[in-house]
């Protein structure tokens, strides 16, 4: 007998999914998950094509300093968000 999983369980598991590191039951509770949703498997999809794009060397040149640019902005909005009491 399968059990079924939620797709809050899916989306946890996600990445250790795509990445081939979950024992066979749990990795087959998580395939008749996506034979019968319709969201998950985008969800699914849309990692393995972002994956796919991000191993590409060619795919994505990002400008100077735009690592550093992006923490910073993260960093201001989390502050921003949760500011020290």
């Amino acid at each position: 007998m399968v059990v079924l999983i939620s797709c809050e369980e899916v989306f946890r598991a996600l990445s250790d999914y795509v990445d081939g590191e979950l024992d066979a039951g749990f990795r087959r509770r998580l395939e008749r998950h996506f034979s019968e949703c319709a969201h998950c498997t985008a969800v699914l999809d849309g990692t393995r094509n972002l994956l796919s794009l991000v191993g590409r060397e060619d795919a994505i040149r990002v400008p100077a300093g735009f690592s550093e640019r992006l923490r910073l902005r993260i960093e201001r909005q989390r502050q921003s968000d949760h500011p020290l009491k």
